[in-house]
């Protein structure tokens, strides 16, 4: 795939088939993935790959987590902060949640359906396989978030080359101490993303959604 068309045509996939990932491709993507520019060559970078068993186990602590509105670690309550009442920012994410619920046909005050939705996340989207990217907490965390933001881009990108799509998710990395366990990460390892990844489901209504961009002119400045 031509690399215009796939930066164009990259969307998030909420939920995939179960065809299993090769982990030969895998592989090939996080190589051509971590060709990603990183300050000074750093490199910050480490991929921990799930599936199977550790995967399923994942995905059932993480719910039972949810269900039981616990609270993530205090190492990852970055991740709960809302974006601010009224912003841009905040109407962008109220407008992309509109259309998937439209979309699934979730009404604003059905709860159950609401909580179930929530729950995709946590299961990673019912992918077979699951990227956790994790860095050196000895690193500052604004660098290791620049340089991993660009080889996560990379490898949604890459992901497409082989007919596989993917899905960025903080829920998938929120309840550390279940992932650091299941996973064996030490707590020497920053949790700094995980990207779901296999085979799209086509048919799931959520996956026909393309979010909208801010008209380009509204976001250039030129000077001289």
């Amino acid at each position: 795939m031509e690399i215009v068309e796939a930066i164009r045509t990259r969307k998030s996939i909420r939920k995939f088939t179960p065809t299993p990932v090769p982990k030969k491709t895998i592989r090939e993507i996080l190589e051509i993935a971590s060709r990603a520019p990183s300050a000074e060559n750093t490199q910050p970078w480490e991929f921990i790959v799930v599936s199977g068993e550790v995967l399923d186990t994942l995905r059932q602590k993480n719910v039972e987590k949810v269900r039981n509105f616990e609270f993530p670690p205090e190492e990852m309550s970055h991740l709960m902060i809302e974006r601010p009442k009224g912003s841009v920012f905040r109407n962008r994410q109220i407008e992309i949640a509109k259309q998937l619920f439209s979309l699934m046909e979730i009404p604003r005050k059905d709860m159950l359906k609401r909580a179930e939705w929530l729950e995709r996340g946590f299961r990673y989207f019912d992918a077979p396989a699951a990227i956790i990217i994790v860095a050196e907490k000895t690193l500052s965390i604004q660098g290791t978030y620049l340089d991993v933001g660009s080889v996560t881009q990379n490898i949604c990108l890459a992901a497409l080359a082989y007919g596989l799509h993917t899905c960025i998710e903080n829920q998938g990395i929120t309840y550390s101490d279940v992932i650091r366990k299941v996973a064996g990460i030490p707590d020497s390892k920053r949790l700094t993303a995980a990207i779901a990844i296999g085979y799209p489901d086509w048919d799931f209504p959520a996956n026909q959604v393309q979010s909208e961009r801010e008209p380009i002119d509204h976001i250039i400045t030129w000077r001289g």
